[in-house]
């Protein structure tokens, strides 16, 4: 288990040894060797116990509706760079990596972030993960396909979710990447994605629809895993029953303009964050940071 390295290939995913992001070493800790596997342990006695609260930056997923303020909610955060994946920014005045075409794209903008750390940014943006997922299926298929005897054209062509399970290794990689930024160079790390809505089987309920991420089930439980905050953004809105005459309501959906993140958990919506964040707060960077130091 090494440090992740700015070496590293940034279009193999080979680099990566397929592990979760949070078991993958990001710094040198203290090794003993085992005499009989002549392999390096790692040192587990009680010098190692560590107590009290994480100092990393916070690693903040952010997904709702076209328009909800995402990008302008993650351009918010202190010194920012967005290493684009969509063509999303529109007139918002921040830096950014020139439009990424590929996988290999996403990664070569990390290793400049990893290898030149004296860049004076403080927080990466990837703007969107459901685009950047696109990009990791061309890879998949460009990589994988040229290895397979069968005709691969689409991430579907591999057969029995093969292609989904490589494609989730890729994004393990890029995560890691992004929390090498986070844990070693200090970043925070803020990603984008939109909504959808997807059918929930609610095994001690009636199956309904929620908001989730616009990922595949593999990919999304990923993420979801690897983030401190997953949030859904949302505008306010309030619905009203108006008299539609014989007897009958029609329902009116009434937006107040206000933009909101729930960050637990509901029946309408995936969310958590590891903070002890209030349930509903204002979709604003100051706000989220000022909660996030309050939590802790």
């Amino acid at each position: 288990m090494g440090e992740w390295s700015a070496h590293d290939d940034p279009t193999n995913a080979a680099d990566y040894d397929g592990r979760d992001p949070h078991a993958r070493a990001v710094t040198k800790r203290p090794e003993i060797t085992d005499k009989k596997r002549k392999t390096p342990t790692m040192a587990f006695d009680l010098s190692s116990i560590h107590r009290g609260f994480s100092s990393a930056p916070p690693r903040v997923v952010v997904y709702g509706d076209h328009g909800v303020g995402k990008s302008t909610f993650a351009t918010c955060a202190p010194k920012a760079i967005v290493i684009q994946t969509e063509d999303g920014l529109g007139s918002l005045d921040c830096a950014s990596f020139p439009f990424a075409q590929s996988k290999g794209d996403v990664m070569a903008a990390i290793k400049t972030l990893y290898a030149e750390s004296d860049h004076g940014f403080e927080t990466v943006v990837l703007d969107s993960l459901d685009w950047l997922e696109a990009l990791i299926w061309k890879h998949v298929v460009d990589a994988k396909g040229k290895q397979s005897k069968d005709k691969i054209e689409s991430i579907e062509d591999f057969g029995y979710g093969k292609g989904y399970a490589f494609a989730a290794d890729e994004m393990r990689h890029v995560l890691s990447g992004l929390n090498a930024l986070r844990t070693e160079r200090g970043m925070n790390v803020v990603l984008t994605a939109h909504a959808t809505i997807k059918r929930y089987d609610d095994p001690t309920n009636a199956a309904y629809d929620r908001f989730a991420m616009k990922l595949h089930k593999h990919a999304g439980a990923i993420v979801q895993e690897w983030a401190d905050v997953v949030g859904f953004a949302q505008i306010k809105t309030t619905v009203r029953q108006e008299d539609a005459g014989f007897g009958k309501k029609t329902s009116k959906g009434l937006s107040t303009g206000e933009r909101v993140l729930h960050t637990q958990r509901a029946a309408a919506f995936d969310a958590k964050n590891r903070y002890d964040l209030p349930a509903v707060m204002p979709l604003d960077w100051g706000a989220l940071s000022a909660a996030i130091k309050g939590g802790k």
